[in-house]
């Protein structure tokens, strides 16, 4: 049967216009011939969107051998929507232009199946995922498709000569479910958020203790993540009251990124189907609560996957690694907009709280933005950007680092002296808001440059219509500071 499938969907039209190479065609094919006589019954066809979120149809284990002929058609608008899923687009105006022209009128968009990423769901084991890259309905590349946008920016960096070798530390929130917002009076765009208790109280950093108090939930999320391939290093209790961190084994920027995406979705499906809500948002609402961040740990290699950030001496930095540092703190800013995409994200950079407030590195201080790990014949030399929250899209926020860190080794940067004491400095300050982070990214040129007038106005747009909606609303703060006493 491998064969019949082989010649069908080599005769289909993603791989007749050049969608789906030779080598996809021959695992689409042996993939199909594995589901065959399987207990499989669905397959959930998905792409990342805009916000890092997964979004797709469900298709029968039986039609899938049509998506890898034919793809699979979705609304384009999936591409257009704010985080309250309001399409931010023109979609209804006439005369459009540029890519917004491949969606007028709330038209299709092709997904194209990656039969590498297909994975059985352990929570769901009937069921499996399949990853896509969306295209416009005419097969064209959309420049702002995130999967596609990190491939570029890998590719722009072998093109140098690099790989990059990155390591996640991922913290985020789980709390016990109390309501969950179902009413018909509580929907909306966005709707009511549940109602939560704690797991565990108090602050405990890595105390073992409440790590046993977690361990089921712990232990649930890490052979859960384990049986989707992911390769988790630890699970640790994190700073504030129900807050966790998984950090994984170092891999290549596009496998963690979509690494990333699976980690956040099953760990909000799988503590959903607990009677548990998971949360990445930055800083929770919540009593006593503590901000997560998102930690990236970057190596550069070389063709023969030589570390470049191994140093000759201590305290001495290699060109490579002082070229990169430098690259990250000179588009920092303009790339807060990648790493740190929401209101809510820029809330956390305040000082002497384990998180950066401004544009910096050190030496093995985690205060500042950048920490240095890096010693004479350590293999696993690297540095670790401590900017973005875990919210973040990763294919958004992996091309930042590598377009930023390749800027810096194209132009001969260097850093500027490493800082002891992080927050008592005249450095330059990250942005302290989504608008002033806008603001960054539209004033500077190394987005419209290497990713193209289209993406960087895309993502302006997205990010301009929520910060209005924010603007827009009246929050407790105001009621509080106002309403008495005027």
């Amino acid at each position: 049967m491998t064969s019949s499938h082989h010649s069908q969907i080599a005769a289909g039209r993603l791989a007749q216009d050049g969608l789906l190479d030779a080598a996809m065609v021959e695992q689409a094919a042996a993939l199909l011939a594995r589901i065959e006589g399987s207990s499989l019954e669905t397959v959930r066809v998905v792409f990342a969107d805009q916000h890092g979120l997964l979004r797709g149809k469900t298709v029968t284990a039986a039609s899938l051998a049509s998506v890898f002929r034919s793809g699979l058609n979705l609304p384009s608008t999936l591409l257009l929507k704010d985080t309250s899923n309001r399409t931010v687009f023109p979609v209804w105006e006439a005369g459009q232009t540029g890519f917004m022209a491949t969606m007028a009128g709330a038209g299709d968009m092709l997904l194209v199946p990656d039969p590498a990423s297909f994975r059985t769901l352990p929570w769901a084991p009937h069921s499996a995922w399949i990853f896509c890259d969306p295209y416009a309905r005419d097969g064209r590349p959309l420049p702002f498709a995130p999967r596609p946008v990190l491939r570029h920016a890998v590719a722009a960096l072998a093109e140098a000569g690099y790989g990059l070798t990155v390591g996640l530390e991922v913290e985020f929130h789980v709390y016990q479910l109390t309501q969950n917002a179902r009413g018909h009076d509580q929907t909306g765009m966005p709707g009511v958020p549940p109602q939560t208790e704690l797991l565990d109280q108090g602050y405990q950093y890595l105390s073992e203790a409440n790590y046993d108090r977690l361990e089921p939930v712990m232990d649930m999320l890490r052979r859960h993540a384990q049986a989707l391939g992911l390769p988790v290093r630890s699970t640790e209790v994190e700073m504030g009251p129900s807050q966790f961190e998984f950090t994984f084994e170092p891999a290549d920027a596009m496998t963690h990124a979509d690494n990333m995406i699976m980690f956040r979705t099953m760990v909000k499906e799988v503590c959903t189907r607990e009677g548990l809500h998971a949360t990445f948002m930055c800083r929770p609402k919540t009593e006593n609560s503590a901000s997560s961040g998102w930690h990236l740990h970057q190596s550069l290699t070389d063709a023969s996957g030589r570390n470049m950030f191994i140093p000759e001496a201590a305290g001495k930095l290699t060109a490579q690694a002082e070229a990169w540092i430098a690259g990250l703190l000179a588009h920092a800013q303009e790339s807060c907009l990648l790493t740190t995409p929401t209101v809510n994200g820029y809330k956390r950079y305040q000082p002497f709280q384990l998180a950066p407030d401004r544009v910096e590195w050190g030496y093995d201080n985690r205060g500042a933005m950048v920490r240095a790990l890096m010693a004479p014949g350590d293999g696993a030399s690297r540095v670790e950007n401590r900017v973005a929250e875990p919210a973040a899209n990763p294919y958004f926020y992996f091309a930042s680092q590598i377009l930023s860190g390749l800027s810096g080794l194209e132009r001969g940067l260097s850093a500027p002296p490493p800082v002891e004491n992080p927050y008592s400095n005249d450095a330059t300050l990250l942005p302290p808001s989504l608008i002033a982070a806008i603001e960054a990214f539209e004033g500077g040129d190394l987005y419209r440059t290497r990713l193209g007038a289209d993406f960087a106005e895309y993502i302006s747009t997205l990010k301009r219509a929520e910060w209005k909606r924010y603007l827009g609303t009246v929050t407790e703060w105001e009621h509080s500071e106002y309403f008495g006493i005027f």
